[in-house]
């Protein structure tokens, strides 16, 4: 199994910046992409950003392109997700998610799934 522990969560003002990390453990070798999402109240989950752990593979929402930026470590085993210029619409409970090494690169299903970081935008 894959274990994924989000924090860095947290309040701030529109136009700020928060960095999110997610740590994974456990069978990580079974992971080949790292994601972020994010949920808002009554909106469903969205894809916010994507990495792999062992290509240039790096793909992010239309919305948070040149805000947001993803990283990783790979000795860490840590993802981040850089947030600048925050927008009150960008507030939601953001989520680490894995893929399997089973799936393809472009395959939308992720595998694994952290309890997530609360992210509040105020105007």
């Amino acid at each position: 199994q894959v274990q994924l522990e989000e924090s860095g969560g947290g309040l701030v003002q529109a136009g700020g910046s928060l960095r999110l990390s997610c740590a994974a453990s456990g069978r990580t070798e079974r992971t080949s992409i790292m994601g972020w999402f994010r949920q808002a109240p009554g909106k469903e989950r969205e894809f916010v950003a994507g990495i792999a752990w062992n290509t240039p593979y790096r793909v992010y929402a239309d919305s948070v392109k040149g805000r947001f930026t993803i990283s990783r470590d790979n000795t860490k085993k840590t993802v981040w997700l850089q947030m600048n210029s925050l927008k009150p619409e960008d507030a939601a409970v953001y989520y680490c998610a894995a893929k399997s090494t089973t799936r393809a690169t472009y395959d939308g299903v992720y595998d694994y799934w952290g309890q997530g970081t609360q992210v509040t935008v105020s105007s």
